[in-house]
Formats: structure tokens, C-alpha cells, sequence
């Protein structure tokens, strides 16, 4: 453990009655116990929910304290942050509903995670409240679920592998998605529908998001074209067909940012995409294109006024999810391939034993705030960070040795 302020807690789950909030409580309690090594406390606006849950948990939850805080009560928040060193959020959408949170965090000096993958939220918490986090110590981890750390992490892990082998990063990394088994989260789709929402209203909003260093410094940029995914494509080095994947808009962004914090040790002219494989042959094709026009139509009609309701009728609503049954029952295989400058090569792969958006989430988003916790020397600087370029080696050690992930090298050439 590392020296730090001294509180009534080591860490607060807020939003614990969330779908995905309940997930983490439950693997912090069966991991870690109450009262014991760690202390910890749940927190949300409804006392009867939070005991609720309580209960549900049985002996091991029995003891859990609780702290009340509604999501738009500044004061409130700040008295939970005083009372912790690290705040776990899962409550989302976090354009809607996340921003006290961070600012009372901010103000605190507490440090803090989540599992957002809305990059516009992101840009506007790093414009608003980066110098004062960096002024109070609080640091702030965002994207602490399936997006990004997979990704985030898998690349580190990549990057430190080719330093290894080849004596230099690769310049060029590509991620795809071999096989993922699970449902999107409804807090997930929710996200996903407000910021095509906000985009609809706002260009500037949508020249931001097609922008990959959207979340950078703005000294941090490269003259070498991003590349990006639009449609069907194949993939030689798999020798199966790509369709878009849905998380990588914001995955991308993490990565470069975590490529400027670690002072380009990727390089300045590091380049990185993203894409799903759907197959070989005929059906990889059709299901490539299929996946591309639907996700097309799934961001136009949230868009919309006249259809959104009509997304908004089959898709998961917040709060929805998989059985525990389907949850365990669900894992990921992504695959990276790297390129030097000088054209050597590395395939890396990284696992999951749960669903991506569920109960592999809960696990890495608990073991994220753990290592902010326990990991994390005091001393380390307050400001924005990513899971790479902050949490590292220790998050990685936890992830393979606590929350069933699973990072290696397939080929070297």
C-alpha cells in the first residue's frame, strides 16, 4: 500500500444500484470482503435500493456502510469525496449525470474512475477541470471498463513486448475483434443514442468526433493520416472480412491520449484502428455489410426526433441487462498486430473470461479503482489520465491475476 490521505474509507462505490454498479459490488465483496484489508462503502440517492442490495448480497453485504448522495447534489458529493480516497462511478449517462461527481472529486483531491465511453464528455471534463486537478492531486481515470482497458492495456502490453524484441514500439498497431460474446448494457445504448443525439444539434460536435486526438494535448498530433474503418473491408493478416467496431471511436482517442501522457512513447506518428472480424468467405462479407449498414441506421435513427423513439422501443433501457448466468457465460478475443518502422512485426492477443459490457466490465472497473487505491504512489501528479498511462504494470497484475484477463503473444516475425 501506498501512503496517502488519511479517510474513513480506501473506497466508495457510487451508483452501486446501477446493473453494472450491482456487478462490482458483488465482486468486491466476494474478492475483498467487508471491513476487512479494504475499506469501502456504498453510495447512491435511494436508501431503500442501497439496503436492498444490502441484503441481496447476504452475510457478506450485511455490514456494508452506506452513503447517501443524489448525482446532482454538489454539496453531498464533495462530503462523500471527503470521506474516501477513491470514487468508483458508474452512474451514466455521464453527459447527463456526471459532472458534479468529477468537479466535487476535483475540488477533494479524491481520486476517481469510470466506465464512460463518451468522448465529448471526456474533452469538456479535461477542458474544465484538468489545472485544478492537477492543483488538488485528484487523479481522474475514465474509460475503466471493456471500453478502453482491453484496448488501452492490450497495447501497452504490445508496445512493451516489441520494446523487447525489437528495440523499438510499433509505429502502426491494429485491434480486432476475433470473437466477443455478450449483450450491449442499456446505460451502454444510452450513451450511445445521446451522443448521437448531441452530435445532430452541434457540427462542431460532429467534426470533434471524427476527430482521433479529440482528447489529446493540443501539441500532441500527428501528420500521418489515422486510419479509420467506414465499411466492409478484408483483413490479410487474419484473411477474414472487418466490419466498423462499434467501441472504437472512442478506444482510438484513449489510445492516442495515452500515447501523449506516456510523452509519445508509441511515437509521434503512432497510428491505431479498430474493427470486428465477421468471417471468411461469402457470409464474412454479408455479415461485414450487414453490420455496417445496421450500425448506420442504428446512429441515424438516434438522431432523429421522428425515429428515436423508435430505437428507444427495442433497445435495453439503463438498468437492463443479462442473467449472472449470461454474464459468466460470455467472453472477448481480441487480437493486435503491431508494425515497426522497419517492418517487423508482432501479434499479441488479449481474453476475457465474462461478458465484455457486464461482468468482465465489473471486474476490471473494480480492480481499476483498487490499484488507485492501493497501487498508486501518493506523489503521482493529479490531472486526466488513462488506465495505461497511469494504472500500468499494476493494473495489469491485477487484471491477470484477479479479473480473468489473459495477455500474450502469438507471433513474433
Amino acid at each position: 500500500m501506498t501512503e496517502s490521505k488519511e479517510t474513513a474509507y480506501d473506497l466508495v462505490v457510487f451508483g452501486a444500484t446501477s446493473f453494472v454498479g450491482q456487478i462490482l459490488t458483488r465482486y468486491l465483496v466476494e474478492t475483498y470482503g467487508v471491513g476487512k484489508s479494504v475499506k469501502w462503502a456504498i453510495a447512491g440517492r435511494s436508501e431503500s435500493k442501497l439496503s436492498t442490495l444490502k441484503s441481496e448480497l447476504g452475510d457478506g453485504g450485511k455490514n456494508l456502510p452506506v452513503i447517501l448522495a443524489d448525482a446532482s447534489d454538489l454539496a453531498a458529493l464533495q462530503t462523500m469525496c471527503e470521506q474516501t480516497r477513491v470514487i468508483i462511478s458508474t452512474v451514466g449517462p455521464y453527459a447527463l449525470y456526471g459532472e458534479p461527481l468529477v468537479q466535487a472529486c476535483v475540488r477533494v483531491g479524491t481520486d476517481y474512475c469510470d466506465l464512460t465511453g463518451e468522448v465529448q464528455w471526456i474533452r469538456k471534463m479535461v477542458e474544465r477541470y484538468e489545472e485544478e486537478a492537477k492543483s488538488s492531486g485528484a487523479r481522474i481515470v475514465h474509460c475503466c471498463g471493456f471500453d478502453s482497458i482491453p484496448s488501452d492495456m492490450g497495447v501497452w502490453f504490445l508496445q512493451n513486448k516489441a520494446e523487447e524484441t525489437f528495440g523499438a514500439p510499433c509505429r502502426d498497431v491494429r485491434m480486432r475483434v476475433k470473437v466477443a460474446k455478450g449483450e450491449f448494457s442499456g446505460g451502454t445504448v444510452a450513451s450511445m443514442m445521446n451522443v448521437a443525439k448531441e452530435a445532430a444539434a452541434d457540427p462542431q460536435l460532429r467534426k470533434e468526433l471524427a476527430n482521433p486526438f479529440s482528447i489529446c494535448p493540443p501539441e500532441h498530433r500527428s501528420k500521418t493520416r489515422q486510419p479509420s474503418l467506414k465499411g466492409a473491408e478484408f483483413d490479410k493478416t487474419f484473411n477474414a472480412w472487418l466490419a466498423p467496431f462499434v467501441m472504437g471511436a472512442i478506444n482510438t482517442r484513449v489510445l492516442h491520449r495515452s500515447n501523449a501522457l506516456q510523452n509519445a512513447r508509441y511515437g509521434t506518428e503512432f497510428t491505431y484502428d479498430e474493427a470486428m472480424m465477421t468471417g471468411q468467405g461469402a457470409k464474412g462479407r454479408l455479415t461485414a455489410y450487414g453490420i455496417t449498414g445496421g450500425l448506420a441506421a442504428f446512429f441515424t435513427a438516434s438522431a432523429l426526433k421522428p425515429t428515436r423513439w423508435l430505437v428507444e422501443k427495442f433497445v435495453p433501457k439503463p438498468g437492463e441487462g443479462p442473467s449472472p448466468e449470461a454474464q459468466k457465460n460470455g467472453f472477448y478475443d481480441l487480437r493486435f498486430v503491431g508494425r515497426t518502422e522497419d517492418g517487423k512485426t508482432l501479434i499479441t492477443k488479449v481474453t476475457g473470461d465474462q461478458d465484455p459490457g457486464y461482468g468482465s466490465t465489473g471486474k476490471m472497473l473494480g480492480e481499476a479503482g483498487m490499484c488507485l487505491a492501493f497501487d498508486i504512489p501518493a506523489d503521482q501528479p493529479g490531472g486526466f489520465w488513462t488506465p495505461a498511462s497511469l494504472l500500468d504494470g499494476k493494473l495489469m497484475e491485477r487484471l491477470t491475476s484477479k479479473a480473468g484477463l489473459t495477455f500474450e503473444v502469438v507471433e513474433t516475425r
